[in-house]
């Protein structure tokens, strides 16, 4: 007579006998934010090749485990070699200076503005170009660059008619 064969049921036995074994394995080797996947992972390959388990399945889960750790921490490496690498690619900090012919309170306005709105300011403003165009130099919608543009024409000339005599902030440093 054959075995009657329940794999939902075999399954089941198997994660309630090596769930917290497995679990405590991985908590002593990851960080605590991955536990949860790493072990849910672990139990899904487990489901899938239920038929691989064998006798004593312990050992072959906590390997599958280990495996899965590995990947985890080879992928970690690579993430943190990327962005070191990226880090190294970014330009230097760029600070916004006015130029010498700018009148100190345009300078100030100017200054207090946001990187893309300043951006979106000059670009019309001392390159020329139509809002339509200026949004394809800026990278973002027509219409992105419209309320850049109208926002910075706000703050610009509200501070220039409030007439401050003071002197402009200091550049402020922005990432290029």
């Amino acid at each position: 007579m054959a075995k009657n064969v329940d794999p939902a049921g075999d399954f089941e036995e198997l994660f309630e006998a090596h769930y917290w074994a497995v679990r405590a394995y991985v908590l002593r080797r990851a960080a605590s934010s991955v536990v949860d996947d790493v072990v849910a992972e672990t139990f899904l390959i487990t489901w899938r090749r239920l038929g691989s388990v064998g006798d004593d399945p312990l050992p072959w889960i906590l390997g599958v485990a280990r495996r899965l750790l590995a990947n985890y921490y080879r992928a970690e490496r690579r993430r943190s070699a990327l962005l070191v690498r990226l880090q190294s690619l970014v330009g230097p900090v760029l600070v916004w200076e006015a130029p010498a012919s700018m009148s100190v309170q345009l300078a100030a306005a100017m200054t207090a503005l946001s990187a893309t709105e300043r951006e979106a300011l000059l670009l019309v403003a001392w390159e020329g170009l139509e809002p339509g165009r200026a949004a394809q130099v800026a990278g973002c919608s027509s219409g992105a660059f419209r309320a850049r543009l109208h926002r910075a024409r706000q703050r610009v000339s509200n501070a220039l008619e409030q007439g401050s005599d003071c002197p402009p902030h200091p550049p402020i440093a922005e990432e290029a």
